[in-house]
């Protein structure tokens, strides 16, 4: 699992702290290049393992923590303090529209990273919180990717809105629209292609949907950029330009349960401040977890951190 790895080497640096009796400000320098050195592994972005490191030594080698009681116990809750401070303490929801108004999100990111299927595993949960989801195929540009999310569809039991990949995004985006309107339906997710973020033809297509639908309907679509894990700091980079496009309002972190080191959710979180929503840690419909910035941190540092 994603984050195991690095939870187990700050783990190791922990222990060496609360094995001391007595720190010095050397101590706290070596145990800082250990955090350092193991964030870095993680694929955390540079820039954000500087500045974390930097906030901790700046409060760690303080004479009120050097001479304390228990001096390893308030290194490690300073750690803890700044890893929140750095992932943000509470859990983002996915923001709904209230009662029976329409809301529409448009799922995008590259290829390959699993929009369709997080969309499905988004629509199953929601359908069992009482909401009336439907799933709209527009990307009419990769072979079979509406056969794709029609089988997801029937999988979940959400309703696809397909017009086949002769008609444009945009076209099948507002006669979507129309038809949950006519059909009590609350929830629609937007399934568009996969792009490069680079691709400034196919960036221009998805902020004119955003914007005519928008126009068209009064009504806001939301947009969560889909980023595999696995992609390490490439995913930053792609966060940071769908969001310049799009003015992004959340991230679904995916494949969080293969070799993905994890880092990227740190960057996201702390440089771009972008909420991430879910995190994918399995292929399975109920593999969709809500992301806790607050248990994520707890979850690295580890119990042996219980300190008040």
């Amino acid at each position: 699992m994603a984050f195991d790895s690095l939870s187990d080497k700050l783990q190791n640096v922990f222990k060496k702290l609360r094995s001391k009796g007595v720190l010095t400000e050397d101590d706290v320098k070596e145990a800082m290049k250990e955090v350092k050195r193991a964030l870095l592994e993680a694929d955390v972005n540079f820039k954000v393992v500087k500045s974390f490191v930097k906030s901790v030594s700046d409060r760690a080698v303080g004479e009120e923590v050097l001479k304390g009681l228990n001096p390893g116990h308030m290194v490690i809750k300073i750690v803890k303090e700044e890893m929140d401070k750095l992932m943000g303490s509470e859990m983002t929801e996915i923001k709904l529209r209230p009662s029976n108004e329409i809301t529409i999100i448009m799922m995008c990111g590259l290829q390959g990273a699993g929009k369709t299927t997080t969309a499905a595993k988004l629509a199953y949960q929601f359908k069992n919180k009482g909401k009336k989801p439907l799933l709209v195929a527009c990307d009419v540009y990769r072979p079979a990717a509406i056969k794709q999310l029609q089988v997801n569809g029937e999988k979940v039991g959400v309703p696809v809105f397909a017009m086949g990949d002769n008609n444009k995004p945009l076209d099948i985006a507002k006669a979507a629209v129309q038809h949950a309107a006519k059909n009590n339906i609350n929830l629609v997710f937007l399934d568009t292609a996969g792009r490069l973020h680079t691709s400034n033809d196919l960036m221009r297509e998805l902020q004119k949907v955003v914007n005519v639908v928008r126009k068209r309907s009064s009504i806001p679509v939301s947009t969560l950029l889909v980023v595999d894990a696995t992609t390490g700091q490439n995913g930053l980079q792609q966060a940071r330009e769908f969001d310049k496009a799009l003015d992004l309002d959340g991230v679904v972190l995916t494949k969080l349960d293969g070799t993905a080191k994890g880092g990227i959710a740190l960057a996201i979180s702390h440089e771009l401040e972008l909420p991430i929503c879910k995190i994918g840690v399995g292929e399975g419909i109920d593999d969709l977890q809500d992301f806790d910035a607050h248990d994520f941190a707890r979850a690295l540092i580890g119990d042996m951190t219980d300190v008040r």
